[in-house]
């Protein structure tokens, strides 16, 4: 069985959470999460392109940089980067086999975040940007070794039946990987308490659009790595896939992750300056553990025809279930939705494709021209 294979293969969830298997598996591989220094990016929304940022910043001050991030849009390699660049298909294939050869039970997470690592160690990476992928204390990422800053992005109430029941709860989470003596920087003012056992906690809130927000707290995680301030031109200008990214021009295309209702609200308030008087239609599809309701809510106020769709993630809702919320039209099939949207709004419109990343990777080899 091949890397690839052997990661298809694997369950996405389903095992208890919890940090013995990934440091098994760390002891196994030879430790390489000990042999590059990290930013450890937690949060509810932005964590992807907060880590796009300090990766670009990074490597732009001459460092060789590694990132992880999840989920893929469109491969599974895509969630490894190396100077810069995604992961080489050869790099990715022997990372992951370095993983399935230990023998190993794990998910799929898990042996991503572990390949990551060895492909990190393996290309003498001297620092890695690594997102969490769920809350924080018990996420498979929070075994590394050398984690120098700590980012907290944001806060919102999400995976209750895992993080807790309460915005408090689940900064906890978030905030335990923040190691006795660590420096944090919050991207949202609060939580400037939350983690006592920070040695430095600096707080980074700016004017602007949400990219603009994540530039910022990106910028000073990078500073607080290094001492020292950095050039900020490097990132004033990059567009994140999947993040408020232009698909199509006729009609304008817009792809955004926003997948729970306080990133929708950050979509809904800037997508206006985007469309203009244009007439916007959205595809929308969402996992079964959010708050669809309110994300519909506020989808509506910018698009006031929704079409509903589901991805092909096993947790995301069945289109009528999303229709009966959003109060539209549905489309079991995510390329079929797409397409309707684009009649729907004609050449002169536009379409607003959202409500989860799995969605947009469903889509992502049928972008508009």
């Amino acid at each position: 069985m091949s890397g690839a294979d052997y990661i298809e293969s694997l369950e996405l969830m389903g095992m208890q959470f919890g940090l013995d298997r990934m440091h098994a598996l760390m002891d196994a591989l030879g430790h390489p999460e000990q042999r590059f220094d990290a930013i450890h990016i937690v949060g509810s929304n932005g964590k992807s392109s907060t880590v796009r940022f300090c990766e670009v910043l990074l490597e732009s001050e001459g460092i060789a940089t590694g990132a992880y991030t999840s989920p893929h849009i469109t491969t599974f390699r895509e969630r490894i980067r190396i100077g810069g660049e995604t992961i080489s298909a050869e790099g990715y294939e022997r990372a992951v086999s370095a993983v399935r050869d230990t023998g190993f039970e794990v998910t799929q997470f898990e042996a991503l975040t572990a390949a990551a690592y060895v492909a990190f160690a393996e290309a003498g990476v001297q620092v890695a940007v690594v997102e969490a992928g769920l809350g924080g204390r018990l996420d498979a990422t929070n075994v590394l070794a050398r984690s120098r800053v700590q980012v907290l992005t944001n806060v919102s109430l999400e995976h209750s039946e895992l993080l807790g029941q309460t915005r408090d709860r689940i900064a906890a989470e978030k905030l335990a990987v923040v190691p006795e003596g660590g420096d944090l920087v919050i991207g949202e003012a609060g939580w400037e308490d939350a983690a006592p056992q920070a040695a430095r906690t600096k707080v980074v809130t700016v004017g602007g659009s949400y990219q603009d927000q994540n530039r910022a707290v990106a910028r000073a995680a990078v500073e607080t790595l290094l001492g020292r301030p950095v050039d900020p031109s490097p990132i004033e200008q990059l567009v994140v896939p999947g993040r408020l990214e232009v698909r199509g021009r006729r009609p304008l295309e817009i792809w955004d992750g926003a997948h729970n209702p306080a990133g929708m609200q950050r979509l809904a308030a800037e997508l206006p300056a985007l469309l203009g008087d244009r007439q916007a239609v959205a595809v929308f599809a969402a996992m079964a553990d959010k708050d669809v309701a309110s994300m519909v809510s506020l989808l509506r106020t910018v698009c006031p025809t929704i079409i509903a769709t589901t991805s092909s993630n096993p947790r995301s809702l069945p289109a009528d279930t999303v229709a009966s919320l959003a109060g539209g039209p549905s489309c079991e099939r995510p390329k079929e939705a797409l397409e309707a949207a684009r009649v729907l709004a004609g050449p002169n419109g536009a379409v607003v494709v959202c409500g989860s990343l799995y969605l947009l990777h469903d889509l992502s080899d049928d972008a508009g021209d």
